[in-house]
């Protein structure tokens, strides 16, 4: 956080404790603000927004326990307390943290570097609570929650467990068809958790070789087989203090499941080839598109290891079952494209639109923007039109050309033909069958008409 962004307000009674307490802070680099009782401590809250609080407990008008207590009826958002008071004892410190919602509890003589440790700890909460209520307020406006995007029933219902899930620690399993969006799920349930400001560390189970998959999670040492050069770190080592995805978890090797249970229990990891084992803090975070209930019937995963991944489930639907959410989608996916290939396409045509919802989508969210990206490019601006899409989408059928006055019905094509030829051919029959309308070729062929006017520009043999 820049200085701005590292707002404290310091409220006491005592003139002289107040503006020393003030001035050590802003010697630290924190922005400052001061108040002498309660009062007035909630006037400055309305106009400095500050991110931590630092208030007396003892203050005539309003003391710290009311403060805290008006903040707490009266603010959506409270800045996280730390309060200071003369007169400590555990009843205090219990009633003031638990009940009160204070941050923390600290006795005079105040300690300088424990105070500058609470501070930075309460910083970090500070933001991780902005940025929850922004992600938060993204998901009531719009219908978006991270880069997943729904208003239909069964979306709520996902974004509705993700913000459940995520303030705990628990390991959750996430569920759904492939190109559901499991990945997306993982990253919103990180970014509104505690480990929001570590790392992201996703690894696909099914990506990687058997004898690799081991030292891709835990590292290894050097010389610990054949082609170790050197040490590495695995993925939970790298997650420290954040998060590990485990994607497609299903497939994990029955050997290597043993080892991660173990590494889920115990929150350690053992390079391979290591002598000792290394203390993890990680939040694990799995996915699969497979029902494990029927891969631990049939001997394929450990059942204790399932019931340790699914403390916390999110199952994620098909895109087929939430389709009143297409049009949104689409457009955000359209928004990223856009940017992607420097192209101006608005939207979705209603032919293109009405072809989109009728289609059954097998692969989800993750087929819906690569037939997106097709159109997008084939585009290139205004709106997605039917030829911009993929005939299995579409429904339309293969270009058929009848017969035209020379009696081609066909391309006849030989063994040996490249490519170019017969992408030349096609061009120049199609243009034939439209008679020159260079624009009716381009959406026969389903490319566009720079596209077009650019390959009729090659010579032969290009």
């Amino acid at each position: 956080m820049k200085t701005g962004e590292r707002k404290v307000l310091v409220v006491d009674d005592e003139a002289n404790q107040r503006m020393a307490l003030a001035s050590m802070l802003k010697g630290w680099g924190f922005e400052t603000e001061t108040a002498a009782n309660g009062v007035e401590a909630l006037a400055k809250i309305q106009s400095f927004a500050p991110h931590v609080m630092i208030t007396d407990m003892m203050m005539p008008e309003m003391d710290g326990k009311e403060l805290l207590r008006r903040i707490r009826k009266g603010y959506r958002t409270e800045p996280p307390a730390i309060v200071l008071t003369a007169f400590g004892s555990p009843e205090i410190a219990i009633s003031t943290v638990h009940d009160l919602g204070a941050f923390w509890f600290l006795e005079k003589p105040l300690h300088p570097p424990s105070l500058r440790a609470l501070l930075e700890r309460a910083m970090t909460q500070s933001a991780l609570e902005n940025r929850s209520e922004v992600l938060e307020r993204q998901l009531a406006q719009s219908g978006m929650l991270g880069a997943l995007v729904g208003k239909s029933e069964s979306m709520q219902e996902v974004f509705h467990l993700i913000r459940q899930v995520a303030p705990t620690s628990a390991t959750v399993l996430i569920t759904g068809e492939s190109g559901t969006g499991k990945e997306l799920a993982a990253r919103a349930v990180h970014d509104l958790s505690h480990t929001s400001t570590g790392p992201f560390i996703a690894l696909n189970c099914a990506g990687i070789p058997d004898t690799l998959i081991e030292s891709e999670l835990f590292g290894h040492e050097k010389g610990a087989f054949t082609g170790a050069i050197e040490r590495r770190r695995g993925c939970f080592e790298l997650a420290q203090n954040g998060t590990i995805f485990l994607d497609e978890v299903g497939e994990m090797p029955l050997a290597l499941q043993a080892k991660l249970l173990r590494v889920l229990e115990g929150r350690k990891v053992r390079r391979l080839g290591a002598a000792t084992e290394i203390d993890v803090n990680a939040r694990v975070l799995a996915a699969t598109n497979k029902p494990l209930e029927m891969a631990v019937k049939n001997g394929t995963f450990r059942e204790d290891l399932y019931f340790r991944l699914n403390v916390l489930h999110i199952p994620l639907p098909p895109l087929r079952e939430h389709l009143s959410d297409l049009a949104m989608i689409a457009k955000s996916l359209i928004e990223q494209l856009n940017a992607k290939h420097q192209c101006r396409v608005t939207g979705l045509s209603k032919e293109a639109y009405d072809m989109l919802m009728a289609y059954s989508w097998p692969g989800n969210v993750r087929e819906l923007r690569n037939v997106l990206e097709r159109a997008v490019i084939l585009a290139g601006e205004g709106d997605v039109r039917p030829s911009h899409l993929p005939r299995n989408v579409s429904g339309q059928k293969p270009m058929e050309v009848v017969a035209d006055g020379d009696g081609v019905a066909a391309i006849r094509l030989t063994a040996g033909t490249t490519v170019e030829e017969a992408e030349r051919q096609l061009i120049q029959l199609t243009l034939k069958h439209t008679g020159n309308n260079k624009t009716r070729a381009a959406e026969l062929l389903g490319i566009s008409l720079k596209t077009l006017f650019n390959k009729l520009k090659q010579p032969e043999g290009e």
